[in-house]
């Protein structure tokens, strides 16, 4: 098998800077593929959360200028080499554009930073330019969302008679099709392509805006998005599709969904270091004991008949939380209590802060970020809740199936094709699957789940499915390579 070179292109991956799952994949893929042989580099922003893991001295190992627009950006690169995967990571580095307290969105008016466009035309030139600097030259590009869709789109158009790229191929990951990268359209002119590749239908052009996603979609030479389900959804209609379905359906025969692996290194009870108790399949009594650490961590009273229901998301309706608060009286009716972490939108932090109050021994809403605490929720719950509107691959599930902790999820996106839903009469199934997105649904599946806690044999056995399927990303490179190999011939 030949070795390919893999430019592997994000705006954010761990441990360096996360705002979402796209920091998962981008901490986890390329180490994948490293492992089967391929020589890969990974491209990302130089924000302010990765000075920590540079060395003492902090100066730029290359630096020279791109053009955005009319304006000569210096860019200043800063690299390692991860030492368990050997793969090389390159840090873009523009102190104006990057050095900020957070990736996207400025905090101080919760509405994303008025350059964003500029930040990531930097961000996309830079890295083709580098790689030129290296005398390296990739025969994969694989660009991540918006924030890389660029790179595709300017190896097609303003780097597309440079001899150095023209071996090179494109593949473009699609995270979440509700952030596409719009913007005005005099944000073409800062791109330096020729005024004929925008008009109207047009890969760069967007309802007369220009649209970075777009750009990526319809120029990549492989589309690719994190499940096979939501490969389908996106290009069925606009709750999906967010405008560009027909973009993705024109598309279709080079469109391929490869759900997400997981780092089970981070996230298996038999490894986990931030769990008080690690246990394995053939035992459960560590799970046991992590249970009572979370129910006294969210002060409830024990009623180990009870199940303890996990909740770990992002606060907003996409996330499903729109049907919890229309039933959330009926669920405290039920013999269940509820642990939620999370943040999101003011609604709903206000929402579950006046249940927590009216539920004392039920309900705890931790309303921040806390990874150990995470770790603890999917070791300790009994059930993972997740009734998404719409999830395009979804990681928790998966943890919980590995911890033990049977997932009730929507049949969409990445929790279809991950979730297999409990047959009463078979006795099959490794979770609880309803379909249509609506309240009265999501309540008998939970009813259905909580009854089905109670014959401690069958949930048994529903558990250790569930902890056997695998999920790790070993599974999705090679999918991913299988890919890149078609994207060469």
């Amino acid at each position: 098998m030949k070795s390919l070179n893999i430019a592997f292109i994000t705006p954010e991956a761990v441990p360096y800077a996360k705002t979402g799952g796209l920091a998962d994949v981008s901490g986890s893929l390329p180490a994948a593929l490293a492992a089967r042989g391929h020589k890969v580099r990974l491209f990302m922003p130089k924000y302010r959360s990765v000075s920590a893991f540079l060395a003492e001295s902090n100066r730029p190992d290359i630096s020279f200028n791109c053009l955005v627009g009319d304006k000569e950006v210096p860019a200043e690169i800063y690299s390692l080499t991860d030492k368990e995967s050997g793969v090389e990571i390159y840090f873009i580095g523009n102190d104006f554009f990057f050095d900020r307290e957070a990736l996207y969105v400025d905090p101080t008016t919760g509405k994303d930073y008025p350059d964003n466009d500029e930040r990531f035309i930097f961000f996309g030139r830079a890295v083709l330019e580098l790689v030129k600097i290296l005398d390296w030259k990739p025969d994969i590009f694989h660009a991540n969302d918006w924030q890389s869709g660029l790179v595709p789109a300017l190896l097609k158009t303003a780097y597309y008679e440079d001899p150095f790229f023209a071996k090179s191929r494109t593949v473009f990951t699609i995270h979440n099709m509700g952030y596409q990268g719009q913007f005005p359209e005099d944000t073409f002119d800062k791109l330096n392509i020729a005024e004929s590749n925008f008009y109207a239908a047009g890969p760069f052009e967007y309802w007369g805006d220009i649209n970075f996603m777009k750009a990526g979609i319809a120029l990549a030479d492989k589309v690719t998005t994190v499940s096979a389900t939501y490969a389908q959804e996106i290009q069925l209609n606009d709750d999906f599709g967010k405008g560009l379905q027909g973009v993705l359906a024109e598309r279709s025969a080079d469109l391929v969904g490869i759900l997400n692996g997981v780092d089970y290194n981070q996230w298996s009870p038999q490894k986990d270091k931030l769990i008080p108790h690690r246990y394995f399949p053939a035992n459960l009594s560590g799970k046991k004991k992590n249970k009572l650490e979370l129910l006294n961590r969210c002060g409830f009273p024990l009623r180990s008949e009870q199940p303890l229901i996990g909740v770990i998301s992002r606060l907003d309706r996409q996330k499903g939380f729109d049907l919890l608060k229309e039933i959330m009286g009926d669920i405290m009716a039920l013999d269940l209590q509820l642990v939620l972490l999370g943040t999101g939108d003011e609604e709903y932090h206000r929402f579950f802060a006046e249940i927590e109050k009216e539920y004392p021994d039920k309900c705890r809403a931790f309303l921040t970020f806390d990874n150990k605490l995470a770790h603890l929720i999917e070791a300790g719950s009994d059930i993972f809740l997740m009734p998404s509107r719409y999830e395009p691959c979804g990681l928790n599930q998966m943890y919980s199936m590995k911890y033990g902790t049977i997932p009730i999820v929507r049949r969409t996106g990445g929790l279809a094709d991950s979730v297999i839903n409990f047959n009463e009469e078979a006795l099959t199934g490794t979770g609880f699957v309803f379909d249509d997105y609506k309240s009265a649904e999501l309540l008998e599946t939970i009813k259905k789940a909580v009854q089905t806690f109670s014959r401690r044999k069958v949930w048994f056995k529903i558990i250790k499915r569930a902890m056997a399927q695998d999920f790790s990303w070993a599974r999705s490179a090679i999918k991913y390579e299988e890919l890149y190999f078609q994207t060469l011939q």
